[in-house]
């Protein structure tokens, strides 16, 4: 029976992590990769599926028949050769059943016997290492904790404050971007215009005994998965209903979702009691501004509404000239019914935004060019659709054959793309998934999410969203502010305009206290939708319309408005810009990064296992370590002069004058993720080795600091180091 069966480069975290933990000398990793967890089933696993379980049944229904048979052999008293045949027949049947049952199991696990295993030991090693280093802390642990809350310790912190450094170089430095800074606590009228109130919702039930809450479609889809991995008889029919289930699950209404969970007969995980019915449950923590309780407000669940709101002044700051791009760095808030997914799913986290405003006519990007060659996995809405895989494709193809809807969107894509490479993502494991029609927001011309894979699956870690100009249409609308850009003409220009002019007087009379949701609904139409109206009305003298507000159709006749075209001059057009928006989830990118770049060694005496992150210089939390090789006064102070000079110089490092082993120091390091470690052991000149390849170079004690600022800046290669400075090697180093 096969143990694995994806084969992957032991370059992987997780690849290396099984290498070392079962011991396996080969050339290459027998490792996994975590299954897909957003689009459909690949349609040959589907259709294989399918005939697996349409094969199992036929063979479940021969051993029964053969069962029955055996039995009626028996109450009539057969000769017992007769017996034994038709038992033997009966073993060979339950035999081949066994084995569909095996192959079956192969392929609704996603990847072979024990994955699963081995996805959660992996996950829970580089879960206690980035706790047991403090990389982060569960919050208030003396308390027991809260879910969905965690501090970063001293080397999260510096990771973290690595990857926005970056950020901010990569994004707003190199794009000219106007940074800003605006408070978590928002308003009640802003989160309505922009429709956080009403919609920023999930679906919730409650244990009806307990109280415990949890969310309905994380129920039905845990349901739906286990079913289908596990339960091996479950008919073809029974399979495909809940695949079907599971694609569609985010369209279900909260009624379709209570009538799936009492179908099924779902319970409370923990107790088994019966669930509520499923009923929305707000995600935004609630405050109030000042004493007095008057002023309704919440907690940001976004960063980007600071930014549209103040669009008048950055539009006016930046010349009254667009496109420009405006970017935010700041705390987010969600109240998750149920956090899960350790570090992946938090009621506090940190968002990097970036709004850039665009002329809705011309959304090319003078720098598209940069990107245009870059390849990488994209996942289109069709290979979904129809059950294919991610394919690489060359940027510059993707916007030419509007798989990628335009290229300012297509240089963001590119862009993030460069940036998650450059921190240390692993490109294998890094694809841009475009959103299928019920992911996308009616107003958005396209979307596309960077998802990240690690043991939890496909995660998504960035959006890159065309929102058109809808948020700034809802806060013009709301706070009566035009939120508009201008383009003037050198020369006037005649143009025919759409005039829609409601008879309010009429309107009032026929809809009454409903007359403003008609009026907006009216002014509110395109040229294409209002001259086919006007045609309608001079044809039948009524026409049904659709008001989205009222949720229902009206009767406008031919006396309750005007719609004409009438030719203007005009010497500037007034329009309202439209948002591309990459959304980046700082934490989620870092946790990815955590796994991506963790694997195990074996120490020196092979009879123990070493943690190491292989961070790169960029994110590294600490750039070296400086110890002298043993206690000693003199490369004591030796060891300190250094520390003072890598001070200078600004490299963060950490000295450790303990009389542990070198060896054991080394370990401790390279679980940190450092890169470089200083060894004092004379007093005119030290070695520095290098965390991943082991290498030891020595250089004097005065050119040490240097060597790292060169390294740790860019200005050279530790390869070059390498070939510049003598090479040391220590037999009492247990390393």
């Amino acid at each position: 029976m096969r143990t694995f069966s994806t084969i992957i480069a032991s370059s992987t975290p997780i690849g290396q992590y099984l290498i070392s933990r079962l011991s396996l000398r080969r050339s290459h990793a027998i490792s996994v990769k975590p299954q897909a967890s957003t689009p459909p089933m690949a349609a040959a696993d589907a259709s294989n599926e399918e005939s697996l379980r349409r094969t199992l049944a036929k063979k479940q229904s021969a051993v029964d028949a053969q069962g029955n048979a055996v039995r009626a052999l028996k109450a009539a008293k057969a000769s017992k050769p007769e017996i034994d045949a038709a038992i033997e027949s009966l073993n060979r049947l339950k035999l081949e059943k066994s084995s569909v049952e095996r192959e079956l199991q192969s392929v609704v696990s996603g990847s072979g016997g024990g994955a699963s295993v081995n996805r959660e030991a992996f996950r829970q090693t580089v879960f206690n290492t980035l706790e047991r280093r403090l990389f982060f802390i569960p919050s208030f642990k003396i308390y027991r904790g809260v879910a969905g809350l965690y501090d970063y310790g001293p080397p999260g912190c510096a990771v973290k404050s690595n990857v926005l450094a970056f950020w901010r170089q990569h994004f707003v430095l190199e794009e000219d971007m106007l940074e800003v800074d605006c408070p978590c606590v928002t308003p009640e009228a802003v989160l309505k215009a922009s429709g956080h109130v009403e919609k920023f919702t999930d679906l919730m039930v409650k244990d009806e005994k307990m109280g415990t809450c949890y969310r309905a479609d994380h129920l039905l889809k845990d349901f739906c998965n286990e079913k289908l991995e596990k339960d091996l008889s479950l008919s073809a029919e029974k399979a495909a209903e809940l695949r079907h289930l599971l694609a569609v699950l985010d369209d279900l209404s909260a009624e379709e979702l209570g009538a799936k969970i009492k179908e099924y007969g779902i319970t409370a995980p923990d107790t088994k009691n019966p669930l509520s019915d499923p009923y929305p449950f707000n995600l935004m923590f609630q405050t109030s501004i000042g004493p007095s309780g008057l002023i309704p407000g919440y907690m940001r669940p976004e960063t980007a509404q600071g930014i549209f709101v103040n669009f008048k002044d950055l539009y006016y700051y930046n010349g009254n000239k667009l496109p420009f791009a405006a970017a935010q760095i700041g705390q987010a808030f969600r109240n998750e019914i149920s956090p899960r997914q350790g570090l992946l799913r938090v009621r506090e986290f940190t968002l990097a935004e970036i709004e850039h405003f665009v002329d809705p006519q011309d959304k090319s990007h003078p720098k598209f060019s940069e990107v245009a060659n870059l390849e990488f996995l994209m996942f289109p809405r069709e290979e979904q659709m129809s059950g294919k895989s991610a394919k690489r494709i060359p940027l510059g193809e993707a916007v030419s054959k509007g798989i990628v809807n335009n290229e300012t969107l297509g240089y963001f894509i590119g862009r993030v793309y460069l940036f998650l490479t450059c921190l240390g993502i692993d490109k294998e494991r890094l694809r841009f998934r475009q959103h299928l029609a019920n992911e996308m927001a009616h107003y958005a011309a396209d979307c596309w999410d960077a998802e990240i894979e690690c043991s939890y699956g496909w995660i998504e870690c960035v959006g890159i969203a065309d929102r058109s100009a809808y948020d700034l249409h809802a806060h013009t609308e709301k706070s009566g502010v035009a939120l508009v850009a201008q383009e003037k003409f050198s020369e006037p220009r005649e143009v025919e305009k759409l005039v829609i002019a409601p008879v309010k007087k009429e309107l009032g009379l026929a809809f009454k206290g409903s007359q403003k949701n008609v009026v907006e609904a009216l002014e509110a139409m395109n040229e294409k939708e209002a001259m086919e109206m006007k045609a309608a009305l001079e044809l039948k003298g009524e026409v049904e319309f659709y008001v989205c507000t009222l949720g229902k159709n009206v009767c406008i006749k031919k006396n309750m408005l005007l719609i004409s075209k009438e030719k203007k001059k005009e010497h500037q057009r007034v329009f309202t810009p439209s948002v591309i928006e990459p959304s980046f989830g700082i934490g989620r990118i870092i946790y990815s990064l955590y796994e991506h770049s963790f694997y195990t060694r074996p120490s020196k005496a092979g009879d123990e296992q070493l943690n190491v992150f292989r961070f790169p210089l960029l994110v590294a939390p600490i750039k070296c370590t400086v110890f002298p090789l043993v206690q000693n006064q003199q490369y004591e102070e030796v060891a300190k002069v250094i520390s003072k000079l890598l001070k200078v110089a600004g490299i963060s490092h950490k000295i450790d004058i303990t009389g542990t082993s070198i060896g054991k120091r080394y370990a401790r390091t390279d679980e940190l993720g450092v890169p470089f470690a200083i060894t004092v052991d004379s007093t005119s000149s030290a070695t520095i080795r290098e965390r991943d390849s082991k290498g030891q170079i020595r250089v004097s004690v005065d050119e040490a600091a240097s060597v790292i600022k060169a390294v740790t800046d860019g200005q050279t290669k530790w390869e070059d180091v390498w070939s510049s400075y003598p090479h040391h090697s220590s037999e009492s180093a247990d390393d």
